[in-house]
């Protein structure tokens, strides 16, 4: 196995010095460097990066948690689109990522030893999960992280987000301009910050433009295409004019369960959803729904990480990003 040591013997140089020169020391003339980057070249010699890392005490690994069962997280696309953009980010910035997949139980058992084997740079929590222990154990470590999704319990606790409460109020606003009253929502878990947040975005437009809250035109879903089928299934005794899904998932099993009851959307019933997943143009009938950039919130959260590792010291970050509405024929109205 060629080492350290064999290049210098090649090079006639010290071993210090092929050290120096594999890490870039200025403190190094130009004649030597030149030398020994030719015999690397030679023999085809590959640093071991992670050894290379940890002594600078840094290992280049960024960790991405979803605090979800590891069904979920390969049956929603929404999950994948977020790992896009972490990793997009991550080898453009040459880091590294390291997927968690553990289930929930699993990580609350094993989250405050996996934090201090110092494996990671920093971490970052999707679809995190309210007073979760993962995120108690980070914010009383000291290794950065980063949350997609906002956590209005500590302002020092950085991350990237939507405003999903102005978002899903301007969808009921729409449902209700276009004269639908008796307004349905399936909402995403309310121990989830997005699944809270749209409720209260539902309610709050509920209530702006005049029309009647009823207990039985809210069913709780769990963002799974399953979920919003057995919600669908409750709401449909109610006669429901219109039914906002608080994910595009959601509205595929609530399409699915109107149809198996008979029902023509929109001509009897509006469904409408949140996230404008890829699929959401491709079903029957096209899905009107919120748009959010999904990608691009996992870019930003990797290369805000990365620069809070980079900058100890630096400001906590709230990024918000923008939403749109986006109108298609499942709501029965192409008129914004």
């Amino acid at each position: 196995m060629m080492t350290l040591e064999k290049i210098a013997e090649i090079a006639n140089v010290s071993r210090s010095t092929v050290s120096r020169v594999i890490n870039n020391d200025p403190d190094v003339s130009e004649k030597t460097r030149i030398r020994v980057n030719q015999v690397i070249e030679q023999i085809n010699y590959q640093p071991n990066r992670i050894a290379r890392s940890l002594a600078g005490g840094r290992t280049g690994v960024i960790g991405l948690m979803v605090p979800m069962r590891v069904s979920a997280l390969f049956t929603d696309p929404f999950f994948s689109i977020i790992i896009q953009g972490v990793c997009s980010a991550c080898n453009r910035l040459n880091r590294n990522v390291m997927l968690w997949l553990g289930e929930p139980e699993y990580e609350r058992r094993t989250v405050r030893p996996f934090l201090q084997n110092h494996i990671l740079d920093g971490v970052i929590i999707a679809s995190m999960l309210m007073d979760d222990p993962v995120l108690n154990a980070l914010i009383e470590g000291d290794m950065p992280f980063m949350l997609i999704g906002r956590y209005p319990a500590n302002s020092d606790v950085s991350y990237v987000d939507v405003d999903n409460q102005n978002a899903a109020f301007e969808m009921v606003s729409h449902l209700s301009r276009i004269g639908l009253r008796r307004i349905a929502t399936i909402t995403g878990p309310l121990n989830m910050i997005a699944g809270y947040d749209r409720l209260e975005g539902y309610k709050n437009a509920m209530r702006a433009c005049g029309l009647r809250m009823d207990e039985g035109l809210i069913a709780k879903g769990d963002f799974t295409e399953q979920g919003g089928y057995f919600a669908m299934q409750q709401l449909l005794p109610c006669k429901p004019e219109a039914v906002f899904a608080a994910s595009d998932t959601m509205a595929i099993g609530a399409l699915r369960a109107a149809k198996d009851a008979g029902l023509k959307v929109p001509e009897d019933l509006a469904i409408v959803g949140f996230d404008d997943m890829p699929f959401a143009l491709n079903t029957d009938p096209p899905l009107t729904t919120i748009r959010q950039p999904i990608q691009r919130s996992g870019e930003i959260a990797a290369q805000t990480l990365i620069d809070m590792i980079d900058r100890p010291n630096s400001a906590h970050h709230h990024i918000i990003l923008p939403t749109e509405l986006v109108i298609r024929s499942s709501c029965g109205s192409l008129i914004g």
